[in-house]
């Protein structure tokens, strides 16, 4: 009974325009191929949860409409199964993060790639943050 369901409810995705701005004014960034890890640090009081994250995959890179949100849906679940220790370790911290996963492959790749690349990702932004 003590472990908390891994959901991704409404309230942790990015979508008031100034946020998204200020992420890719204000953000640092570093790459776990095939993502793109944009992050920024705000104040606790600016987002309803700790960390709000954007997932976006160009249609530059994939033209068909169901590659691309294939690729996203791979991409939200793969975060889902791995944001607990980050989601914990703000907490304790009490930080806030905003994030955005950009997608830089051309080709539409497995769901173990995108696991290992957000696995590594994750692990990297928590070291990077000292989550």
């Amino acid at each position: 009974m003590g472990t908390k369901r891994a959901t991704f409810p409404k309230s942790e995705r990015l979508s008031w325009k100034r946020h998204i701005d200020r992420l890719f004014a204000e953000g640092r960034s570093f790459i776990s191929y095939p993502l793109r890890i944009v992050y920024l640090e705000v104040k606790r009081e600016q987002t309803v949860t700790g960390i709000s994250i954007l997932v976006s995959v160009p249609k530059k890179k994939l033209r068909h409409a169901v590659d691309r949100n294939c690729v996203k849906r791979r991409i939200r679940e793969s975060y889902r199964l791995r944001k607990q220790d980050v989601l914990r370790s703000s907490a304790e911290n009490d930080k806030a993060l905003l994030l955005a996963f950009l997608y830089l492959d051309t080709k539409k790749n497995s769901f173990g790639s995108l696991d290992k690349a957000m696995e590594k990702a994750l692990n990297s932004l928590r070291t990077t943050l000292d989550l």
